[in-house]
């Protein structure tokens, strides 16, 4: 740990490389507390895990969608909210929230969930902040009724902002959340390309320090190949950023047992090591219940970080995974769409419009919806309609076994809380 006098933060990016050096998976919550001083609790708590931790201020619903005037009355009115609203906190009480714990081994990252995200970049830069996350399409398609073209021009000021700010101090980082689109159901071919397109949208505007993420889904090996086809693409398509993996713990409905939590998580942290990623964003056992303590989040950093230990141990180095289509059907993604346009912004929106980009399930007005999925015997993410997606992804491990319907939708939905829940309580057994 630094000095507590010590301030000056890193690049965010370079934090989580530097660990990554020797293959220590970072690993991060995703809290946030409406009340600056539970949120400075919470960032002093992370830092204090006996694990290698990066801090996190996940921001409220209300400053989500820009309703700030409802964030100031709930505030005024002693309302708690479910996250920290950056916007109508005072800059210097933000300040006061981080002073003396962010430092240069413990950067913090500012998440939000906005497809209009210019007044959160505004007030995160003011207080010294340089890392946040997001994008203009996995932030306005499953979270947004905003246009996907109005999510693009809201991005790009955003982006030319904190593309900005290496010439005054710390380079800016940008997570793109493309790798988490809709949280489950979306299978990965898809989210290993809008994470690599989202990244090429941030690079026009001069961000160079970047991470990619992707969700942990219902199978462990399909998700070891979208991982690997995610740096593949890396590596061919943005070799000149700063870049590293994250990987979500499951972000659909989660276990109810505590152990089943548990389970998931830990197996979440092993994917991490086993597939080579950097980062870790770790999810708790209140996950299906209700918004997760300080304690349950350290506990949570803490079952993670021991868990990634123990697999780089025994396993020292990743083992390539199957080829079973996932790089060929995202690369045709990605390929496809910037080949609408030399503009990566106007891109998206076409291959939106066109649908080349359909992510099945998303209700977005601009999203197409001729594209589903089903979780299939094997536990495998397929799809059962690929819509106007290009010829490629139809030939990734497209096993059709789903029908379209409420009930195969329903058994897929709740196929990772039933099979965790029902094997914790076959061990408490």
């Amino acid at each position: 740990m630094t000095d507590a006098t010590d301030t000056a933060e890193a690049n965010f990016g370079d934090v989580v490389l530097a660990a990554a050096a020797d293959r220590r998976l970072v690993v991060q919550p995703r809290m946030g507390m409406s009340r600056p001083e539970e949120m400075r609790r919470g960032l002093a708590a992370t830092r204090g895990a006996a694990a290698r931790t990066v801090g996190t201020i996940t921001l409220d619903s209300y400053t989500r969608v820009g309703d700030h005037d409802a964030a100031r009355a709930a505030l005024e009115a002693g309302a708690d909210l479910n996250g920290y609203p950056i916007v109508a906190h005072p800059p210097e009480v933000t300040e006061a929230v981080v002073e003396g714990i962010r430092g240069p081994d413990f950067p913090v990252q500012v998440r939000h969930g906005s497809a209009s995200p210019q007044y959160i970049v505004d007030a995160l830069t003011r207080v010294g902040l340089h890392a946040t996350e997001g994008g203009p399409v996995s932030y306005c398609l499953p979270y947004s009724r905003l246009p996907v073209a109005d999510s693009v021009t809201a991005w790009a000021e955003a982006c030319r902002v904190l593309g900005d700010l290496g010439e005054h101090g710390p380079r800016a980082h940008l997570e793109t959340f493309g790798g988490c689109m809709m949280g489950q159901l979306c299978p990965p071919s898809m989210l290993v390309a809008i994470s690599v397109l989202e990244a090429c949208f941030f690079r026009q505007f001069g961000i160079d320090s970047v991470s990619l993420s992707y969700a942990q889904q219902t199978d462990p090996v399909q998700d070891a190949e979208a991982i690997a086809a995610l740096r593949a693409l890396a590596d061919e398509f943005l070799p000149d950023l700063s870049l590293h993996i994250v990987v979500y713990a499951y972000m659909g409905v989660f276990p109810r047992s505590a152990e089943g939590a548990t389970r998931l998580v830990r197996d979440a942290a092993a994917l991490g090591v086993r597939a080579g990623a950097h980062r870790l964003i770790v999810k708790t056992t209140a996950e299906s219940r209700r918004i997760p303590t300080i304690a349950e989040n350290v506990d949570a950093l803490r079952a993670a970080a021991e868990t990634a230990e123990r697999t780089r141990a025994v396993e020292p180095a990743a083992t390539p995974p199957a080829d079973t289509g996932i790089l060929g059907a995202a690369r045709a993604l990605v390929e496809t769409v910037l080949s609408g346009d030399t503009d990566v912004g106007r891109a998206l929106v076409g291959a939106v419009r066109q649908g080349v980009i359909d992510v099945p399930y998303c209700l977005h007005p601009d999203n197409r919806g001729r594209t589903s999925a089903t979780v299939g015997p094997d536990g495998r993410l397929h799809w059962t309609r690929t819509g106007g997606l290009p010829r490629a992804v139809a030939q990734e491990d497209t096993a059709r076994t789903g029908d379209d319907s409420s009930d195969d939708l329903l058994r897929s939905l709740y196929y990772v809380q039933r099979r965790f829940d029902r094997a914790a309580a076959g061990a408490a057994g």
